[in-house]
């Protein structure tokens, strides 16, 4: 590994004047010391900057040149500067950085010095680039030189730079070629930002022009070994190299390991050296347009990459036909992990509150521009794109493909763009370039030039793996001993370790779209971004029927449309999902075409029955079973995709194709077919169950996945099975299962109709999870059967809690309706559920919900937009009936939203046409404050400024696990609402870093709680024997209080005697727990037998 570095430390400081005077010796012609003088130490530098400049030192003496390595087992090429060893210091670079930024000609000559170290002194051995790195940037027209006559040390110690090919195979015994001829290279720099190079791995020997346009300094000249004399240095007008362009993401760089601005930490600005600002050298008109066409000229791609470019943007650019080309944009929400209990380490999609979404806002090439800029550099950067099934995650992929192609995402040159169902073949071996251009929807031609140019910079490829689900053993790439060189054939699954491992295109993006469920969102536990799809709001629902029909040239029904589906609310909640939004659409232009009398079905099952009824009875006999029977084994492997092979028959295939029941995917081979939708091969599969003979009725329930086994569970990968069974076993056979497969197929039905009944009935809903509870009620739903309704609604709890479930729209739409079927008072905690705010109105409306808790800022929010809209009755209930008894602050968030619900009651209270106290505030009794050491010091104020609003409040807990340390402060600001708070019975104020100032603060507000206040605790605490002499003093006062507890405090011998005299005087005290370490345990003995009330535990 190479390593360019400074000179190391000197072990006795050497002034800038010896430095010149022992390099101006050492660096003298034919002086045999002077490969020497390059690992001369040099001390701290003083004097002037240009005057070091324009010394006679050799420049090799401020560089330690180590010898070529052998790099032929190097897999990576390293040039960095190690900081414990650097000969110039921090302070010292401080220096030079301050004597720069004052100097404006010192300023910018040093600029233009550092600019022309990241060419001279770039490593030409570096894996990948390419011999023509030169010429590739500044043209091959514009490298200009020009023979000279020049001193006879110059030629002898003058190099050329060679190219790559030019090595030798064994880079050990490479050594520099004089050159034949003296020449003389210079460069001219444009305009731009400057960046600091402050290491070098070698040094060239020759002589340099340096000149720009606005440095301030006509030309500065930079020799190697002794300088010329002026009579022998050229003139400025000579001819010039134009200056490299800069690396489009690190400014004024050309090197690929210059230091940009975030790799320095704690630099000050000067230290950027940027040109802003800086008074341009006068020119004459003529040379600043030729040097402005010089600096604007950008580096050119070969022809073949730019062909290549042209042709994936064309292939991308493309926009879907038909109903699949409606566009309708949908939120983009920032997403997050967090583990499924406390106990367990599996973790699991958080649920915000709906209030809580952090939106990505700007779209979905903002997320990526956001996301990419937080990216750590040269890192392989993993974004995850999260959403159930039919929720538009491959449309989303390929509307991310179509921005880049059209121009809005600059941050990429290519974009890749890969369906994971053509990555699922074990057996077959492939290389990084096939997984580029061959497995993606059209495969790609692209030379070795074009592979070449895109792994040089991988930073700047975006690579989308859509419906990452459906590979194998997801969880295995990122533990994968697979991880194959670049040109190293391997299997698919060894590719993919090798990107997730960052050992292939290192620094690139990978996009994953996916469903959040089993093992695959452990592996995503250390993406860079998590982003979740949240589907259709309730209008852009609506406004995609009318695109729809407007698009199938059907505008004369659009509004008829909108009605039908306004008639079933329940599938209008479920128009939340783009691919239910248009099988909802494709069944309606099929019921209008009949006649005006068409309605849609009340339920999931109904809608897929009307879809799938004329292809079936069109089609060859049993083809519809056949094809039912292929999508559930598939989804049993979780697979989505088949051969053609698969099919019983040509005839069967060549059916399911016209009827579009199975499509070629993109992307895929020819033999290669997949279900249109992830819900269409649900529905087939729960066909197959409830048509075929070889599923045994006892093993039936377990597929409905309510009540989960133990040993050998059902893993429910088709999780649309569970309502489309019981909607297809219970639904009338005549508009259900015969309308699809006939009469005489549903021999099997009937017995299995008997056994999914009993089981239900047997089902107590009280005792289901929140989860299993919700898919109970959308089974029962689907089933359309009165007595399993019956059952399952009447059974239903009192008090329902689905805390931490998330409630889709279709989910509220279907517990409204079973909590208005059961006929009893229901109290519903809806926190952390991200229910939306039309579920939540529509759930607290409710004449049999009495009391709900819901998020503050979601009821808040709710509560405003109920008095915008004029809904005085609906407002009046869900005031009355919210409640946040009893109340837990864990975050700043929670006390913020607790003020802001304070504040809405006195302005309600104010208002003329209101009066009194919110209920939510006014029976509030118990509140909780743990927000930890760091959040609870900054919170505490804010809670005490609210305190004194709850007038019932009876139990104020401050203790926390970690440690709330409110201090001396928050105890004295606690103080002073003691006289509003008449009703507090219970105080712990226990590990909160109380010392003696906080016990006298708090001994002078508890006689405002005499007549209340029933259990002080005072629990490890940092109080001595003033605080409890304070205590002491009050305690007879306090004729209410019962217990007392001051354990684990400071207190010696002489503050428990204290506290033991005073309780003798209070009869009423029931137990004063006083235990503490800097007691004597005999003095503890002998208090504790004088009154048997002091407890030592």
């Amino acid at each position: 590994m190479i390593r360019g570095r400074a000179a190391t430390d000197s072990p006795r400081p050497q002034s800038w004047r010896e430095g010149e005077a022992t390099s101006s010796a050492c660096g003298s012609p034919g002086n045999s010391g002077s490969s020497q003088c390059a690992t001369m130490e040099l001390g701290p530098l003083e004097g002037s900057y240009l005057e070091l400049l324009n010394s006679d030192a050799d420049p090799l003496c401020l560089y330690h040149i180590y010898d070529q390595m052998d790099l032929a087992g190097e897999e990576e090429i390293e040039l960095y500067s190690e900081p414990d060893t650097d000969t110039i210091n921090c302070d010292q670079f401080s220096r030079l950085l301050c004597d720069m930024e004052g100097d404006e000609e010192t300023r910018e000559a040093y600029a233009n010095i550092a600019e022309l170290d990241q060419y001279v002194f770039q490593d030409s051995q570096l894996e990948g680039l390419s011999k023509d790195i030169f010429i590739e940037h500044i043209g091959p027209d514009e490298v200009i030189g020009d023979s000279m006559e020049m001193p006879a040390e110059v030629g002898q110690k003058s190099q050329k730079r060679p190219f790559p090919e030019e090595l030798p195979a064994d880079l050990k015994h490479w050594k520099p070629v004089p050159s034949s001829s003296s020449s003389l290279s210079c460069l001219n720099l444009p305009e731009g930002p400057i960046q600091f190079v402050p290491t070098v791995s070698t040094v060239p020997q020759g002589l340099w022009q340096i000149s720009g346009t606005g440095t301030g300094v006509s030309s500065i000249f930079i020799y190697h070994g002794e300088v010329p004399q002026a009579s022998q240095v050229p003139p400025p007008s000579g001819l010039t190299v134009h200056g490299l362009p800069t690396s489009p993401d690190r400014p004024g760089s050309t090197s690929p390991f210059a230091p940009s601005a975030t790799d320095l930490p704690s630099m000050p600005e000067p230290a950027l050296i940027s040109r802003a600002n800086v008074t341009e050298h006068k020119t004459s008109p003529t040379q600043r347009q030729a040097a402005g066409e010089v600096s604007n000229k950008l580096p050119k791609w070969p022809e073949s990459v730019e062909q290549f470019y042209r042709s994936l943007q064309d292939t991308y650019r493309a926009e879907p036909t038909g109903p699949d080309g409606i566009l309708m944009e949908v939120d983009l929400v920032q997403a997050r992990l967090e583990r499924s209990s406390s106990k367990s380490l599996e973790r699991e999609l958080a649920t915000p509150d709906w209030a809580e979404r952090q939106l990505a806002q700007g779209g979905l090439a903002e997320g990526l521009l956001a996301a990419k800029e937080h990216r750590r550099p040269r890192e392989t950067q993993v974004i995850a794109m999260l959403g159930k099934a039919g929720q538009g995650k491959s449309y989303w992929a390929g509307a991310v493909s179509r921005a880049w192609a059209c121009g809005r995402l600059p941050q990429y040159d290519f974009v890749f763009s890969v369906p994971c169902h053509c990555l699922n073949r074990p057996g077959d071996v492939y290389r990084l370039q096939d997984l580029l251009f061959s497995l993606g929807p059209r495969p790609l031609v692209a030379a070795d030039e074009v592979f070449s140019h895109i792994v040089k910079r991988p930073d700047r490829i975006l690579l989308i793996l859509d419906a990452f689900e459906e590979l194998e053993a997801q969880d295995g790439f990122l533990h994968s001993t697979c991880g194959p060189a670049l040109a190293e054939p391997c299997s698919l699954r060894g590719l993919l370790a090798g990107l997730f491992q960052k050992k292939l295109l290192r620094g690139c993006t990978l996009l994953l779209t996916a469903r959040p469920r089993g093992r695959l969102v452990q592996s995503l536990s250390k993406a860079d971004a998590l982003f979740e799809l949240s589907g259709f709001s309730m209008e852009q629902a609506q406004a995609y029927v009318m695109r729809y029909f407007e698009c199938s040239g059907m505008t004369e029904h659009q509004d008829r449309a909108l009605a039908l589906l306004r008639d079933r609310p329940f599938l209008l909640s479920h128009s939340h999902s783009p691919t239910l939004c248009q099988a909802v659409c494709q069944l309606s232009e099929a019921l209008l075409e009949l006649g005006e009398d068409a309605e849609l079905p009340s339920t999931l099952t109904g809608l897929y029955v009307g879809l799938l009824g004329r292809a079936a009875l069109n089609g060859p006999p049993g083809a519809l079973a056949e094809l039912a029977k292929l999508a559930w084994e598939l989804g049993r492997r979780h697979q989505s995709t088949l051969q053609e092979n698969q099919f019983p028959s040509a005839d069967v295939r060549t059916w399911a194709m016209a009827k579009g029941l199975v499509q070629h995917p993109p992307g895929a081979t020819e033999s290669e077919l997949a279900f249109p939708s992830f819900l269409l091969q649900c529905f087939l599969g729960a066909l197959w169950l409830a048509l075929s003979g070889e599923i045994k009725d006892k093993e039936l329930p377990q597929y409905l996945a309510l009540t989960p086994r133990k040993k050998r569970p059902y893993d429910n990968w088709l999780e649309g099975v569970p309502r489309f069974l019981t909607g297809l076993i219970f639904q009338p056979r005549a508009r259900c299962l015969g309308a699809l497969v006939g009469p005489s197929a549903t021999a099997f039905a009937d017995r299995k109709q008997k056994v999914l009944a009993r089981y239900l009935k047997r089902l107590q809903p009280g005792t289901l999870r929140a989860r299993q509870l919700l898919e109970l009620l959308h089974c029962a739903h689907e089933a359309e059967e009165a007595g399993i309704w019956q059952h399952v609604v009447q059974e239903l709890p009192a008090r329902l809690s689905f805390l931490g479930t998330r409630l889709t729209p279709p989910d509220a739409h279907v517990l409204g309706k079973a909590l208005e079927a059961a006929g009893q008072d229901f109290a519903l905690d809806l926190r952390s559920t991200g229910i939306d705010p039309s579920g939540l109105g529509s759930l607290v409306g409710l004449s049999c919900v009495t009391h709900f808790r819901a998020a503050l800022s979601d009821t808040v929010a709710l509560w405003e937009s109920l008095r915008q809209h004029g809904e005085t009755e609906l407002l009046q209930a869900a005031e009355e009936k919210f409640t946040i008894e009893p109340f837990k602050a864990k975050s700043l968030k929670d006390v913020e939203d607790l003020g802001k619900l304070v504040q809405t009651q006195r302005t309600r209270s104010s208002s003329e046409d209101t009066a009194g106290e919110l209920p939510a505030v006014r029976d509030l009794k118990k509140l909780e404050f743990a927000l930890g050491p760091i959040s609870g010091p900054q919170a505490f104020p804010k809670l005490v400024r609210i305190l004194t609003a709850f007038s019932s409040l009876q139990h104020l807990d401050l203790d926390a696990l970690s440690e709330n340390k409110i201090g001396d402060e928050g105890v004295s600001q606690l103080s002073a609402t003691f006289p509003q708070l008449k009703s507090l019975e219970t105080l712990n104020l226990s590990q909160n870093s109380i010392t003696d100032l906080g016990a006298y603060k708090l001994a002078e507000g508890l006689p405002s709680l005499a007549a209340s206040l029933l259990r002080l605790s005072l629990y490890n605490n940092c109080i001595c024997d003033m605080g409890a002499e304070s205590l002491a003093r009050v305690l007879p006062d306090m004729v209410s209080l019962r217990v007392m507890d001051v354990q684990y405090n400071k207190f010696t011998a002489a503050g428990a005697q204290q506290l033991a005299a005073s309780l003798r005087k209070c009869p009423h005290v029931e137990t004063l727990a006083m235990w503490t370490p800097t007691i004597p345990f005999s003095v503890q003995e002998h208090l504790q037998q004088q009154d048997s009330r002091i407890s030592l535990r």
